[in-house]
């Protein structure tokens, strides 16, 4: 009789630790998960009763808040999050005795990518919910296929970019500052916090990034003026693209050893770490 988990049971419970622990920072879970809810309702509190114009006509605000904010809910959960923690783990130790465990490098690696994953869709699903439920979000059952493509294609390359930042980031003291400097700007010029002008030079900047062509792509998925099945392959394969040369980067460069200049941190020193984040 087989006394030891299977590969597949492996990867399940290396799974549900990574998430377990997630749930077990709450300055992070706050950050994730609820404060795109909460700038939703702000943002539609302060500019609801205003339309974007876009190709075919006038498109409610309110919807279009709802699918910027939920594609940028994954890149928190993904890009976000693996940027900022996997560096507190590496300075204190934690990924070095994980390495010098039987459990193969490769199952913790996919644990801690597929919690991500599964933590960016709870997070999109709780924010395309409250849109449909109080701001009208239009849905066409046609088109899901494409937002579940367009959102696993978005999740898997922000995870795998996420990882060749950790790859880059030499301390965890500077993860939480070299993260919102990536993405907080891009995010002012994607089409998540306000919408660009796309003749502008603004958007053509953005477009040279996988941010707003992830957060188009998916607003495409819940636009009425777009017809299904709302397929963006030019965007998506763009977006995959940029997951490539990230995975290609972080098997290249990552390493599970704190930087001899990182002291080790205590409890106290990780918790405000991860206040930076905000």
């Amino acid at each position: 009789m087989r006394d030891y988990p299977s590969t597949a049971e492996m990867v399940v419970r290396q799974t549900r630790y990574q998430i377990s622990y997630f749930f077990r920072v709450p300055v992070a879970l706050f950050f994730t998960l609820i404060l795109p809810l909460v700038m939703l309702v702000l943002f539609n509190a302060l500019f609801g009763d205003d339309t974007v114009t876009i190709d075919g006509g006038e498109w409610s605000i309110r919807q279009f808040y709802t699918g910027g904010l939920a594609a940028y809910t994954a890149v928190s959960a993904t890009y976000s999050n693996i940027g900022n923690m996997v560096p507190i783990r590496r300075d204190e130790g934690i990924l070095k005795r994980w390495r010098s465990t039987p459990l193969p490098t490769w199952i913790y690696m996919v644990g801690l990518i597929g919690a991500s994953v599964l933590i960016a869709f709870t997070g999109t699903i709780l924010m395309l919910a409250m849109g449909y439920a109080v701001y009208d979000l239009s849905i066409v059952w046609a088109k899901m296929p494409a937002a579940f493509v367009t959102l696993l294609v978005g999740v898997a390359s922000f995870a795998a970019l996420g990882m060749a930042l950790v790859s880059m980031i030499k301390t965890a003291s500077s993860s939480a500052a070299v993260v919102n400097a990536t993405i907080l700007p891009l995010a002012f010029i994607s089409d998540v916090f306000v919408a660009t002008d796309q003749d502008s030079t603004l958007a053509t900047i953005a477009n040279l990034f996988p941010l707003k062509p992830f957060v188009n792509a998916f607003q495409d998925c819940f636009n009425p003026f777009v017809e299904a099945p709302a397929f963006a392959l030019d965007k998506l394969a763009f977006v995959a693209s940029w997951g490539v040369a990230g995975a290609v980067i972080a098997v290249k460069r990552f390493t599970w050893e704190p930087s001899g200049a990182a002291p080790r941190r205590g409890r106290r020193a990780r918790q405000a770490a991860v206040d930076a984040t905000a």
